[in-house]
């Protein structure tokens, strides 16, 4: 085999392993990792799901399998119909989007993900600013529902926040 037939076949290889492990490398972005049904079989069984429920105006769905560094392992999904969606009070979700609505909260909920779970740690990070002006974002995320105190100063992102804090990020990438 000819040294063009070689880096040609290399590079349809890592092609293929790139799109294997979700990403895209022509667009610079994650791609949809295809499963046994093809790109769309979350949407596909969603759409079997509302169809047997009888909802005619669709839903939405989030879920994930998320591993964290610290060897935490969280599973979740969730889902609503359109109509209760739409219908919905938007205004009372105004706080838990205003508390993620700084640098520095955003900052925070990613270095306690990560494992940095007491004020102290997260006071040795660059960039947060005081004790004080940290104790006031804590604060702020917590009356959000973003974190809860699990005793003696330190934080965590409850269970139930942390696929949907990821799905929300991923929405703000979304082009």
């Amino acid at each position: 085999m000819d040294l063009e037939a070689r880096v040609a076949e290399l590079e349809r290889r890592m092609a293929e392993l790139a799109g294997a492990c979700g990403h895209d490398e022509s667009a610079g972005q994650p791609s949809r990792p295809a499963g046994p049904e093809g790109d769309f079989w979350a949407l596909e069984g969603l759409k079997v799901q509302l169809a047997g429920l009888g909802v005619p105006d669709g839903g939405a769905l989030f879920t994930g399998d998320v591993r964290l560094p610290p060897g935490e392992r969280y599973e979740w999904q969730y889902g609503a119909t359109t109509d209760g969606l739409l219908d919905g009070d938007w205004a009372a979700k105004a706080d838990a989007f205003a508390a993620l609505g700084h640098p520095v909260r955003l900052r925070l909920v990613r270095e306690i993900l990560g494992g940095l779970r007491t004020a102290a740690e997260l006071h040795e990070l660059d960039g947060l600013g005081t004790t004080g002006q940290i104790y006031h974002h804590l604060r702020q995320l917590t009356a959000a529902g973003w974190l809860h105190t699990t005793g003696r100063g330190r934080y965590e992102v409850p269970a139930v926040r942390v696929v949907p804090l990821l799905v929300m990020l991923t929405a703000a990438a979304t082009p």
